[in-house]
C-alpha cells in the first residue's frame, strides 16, 4: 500500500493516560498504523481513518489534555472516532501537528479503488477501454473533474506474513506426517 506520511508521534494510552513514543505510518488506504519503532516489526495498533475517523483536532482544540513533559499544547493532535473514543497524539512541533492533521484529513477524503491485477490485453476484456500504465492497463475513471483519484494495484506476488506463517506451519505438519511414514515398519 502507498505511504502518505510517517514519523514519530507521542501517543497517550487510553487507560493510564501515559505518553509513549511510537512510529506512525499513514497509508493511502486510510490506515494509520503505529509501531514500537521504525523497523515496523511490532505493531502496537491501527486506526482505520477512512471508516472510523469523525474529526481531527489540533492545538488548543484538544481540551482536557496535558501534553508530554517539555512539549507545547500546540503540538497536540486528537483523532476523534465515530464510536466516541479518542486517540490523543503529540507531534514534535506545531508545524508537524498541522502536517499530520492535513495528511489524515486527506487520507480520509481521498477515494481509493483497489484494482486486482488484470491478465491480458484490454481488448480481451469486454467493455474495458483505458490507457497503458506500466505493464498493465488502467480502466477509465468515472467521476467529476477535479476529484483526486488514487488507484492502487495489489501485487500478485506479495506474500503477507500471515500467509507465509500458515504456509510454513502446513509444510512442517506435512513433513512431520510424511516423516513418520518413513519410519513405519512395512507389513507387506
Amino acid at each position: 500500500m502507498a505511504l502518505v506520511k510517517s514519523g514519530w508521534l507521542w501517543r497517550q494510552s487510553s487507560i493510564l493516560r501515559r505518553w509513549k513514543r511510537n512510529w506512525f505510518v499513514l497509508y493511502l488506504d486510510g490506515s494509520l498504523v503505529y509501531y514500537h519503532d521504525e523497523t515496523q516489526r511490532d505493531m502496537d495498533g491501527r486506526i482505520h481513518i477512512k471508516y472510523s475517523c469523525r474529526d481531527v483536532r489540533i492545538g488548543r482544540e484538544c481540551k482536557d489534555v496535558q501534553p508530554p513533559e517539555g512539549r507545547s499544547r500546540d503540538c497536540l493532535l486528537t483523532v476523534v472516532l465515530r464510536d466516541g473514543s479518542k486517540t490523543t497524539l503529540c507531534a514534535e512541533s506545531e508545524d508537524d501537528a498541522v502536517a499530520w492533521k492535513m495528511a489524515v484529513l486527506e487520507a480520509k477524503s481521498t477515494p481509493v479503488r483497489l484494482c486486482p491485477p488484470e491478465q491480458g490485453h484490454p481488448s480481451e476484456v469486454p467493455g474495458v477501454t483505458g490507457k497503458k500504465v506500466g505493464r498493465g492497463w488502467m480502466p477509465p475513471l468515472m467521476a467529476a473533474p477535479g476529484v483526486t483519484h488514487v488507484i492502487v494495484r495489489e501485487d500478485p506476488y506479495r506474500v503477507s506474513g500471515d500467509q507465509m506463517a500458515l504456509g510454513l506451519l502446513a509444510g512442517a505438519a506435512t513433513g512431520a506426517a510424511l516423516g513418520s511414514f518413513m519410519w513405519m515398519p512395512c507389513w507387506f
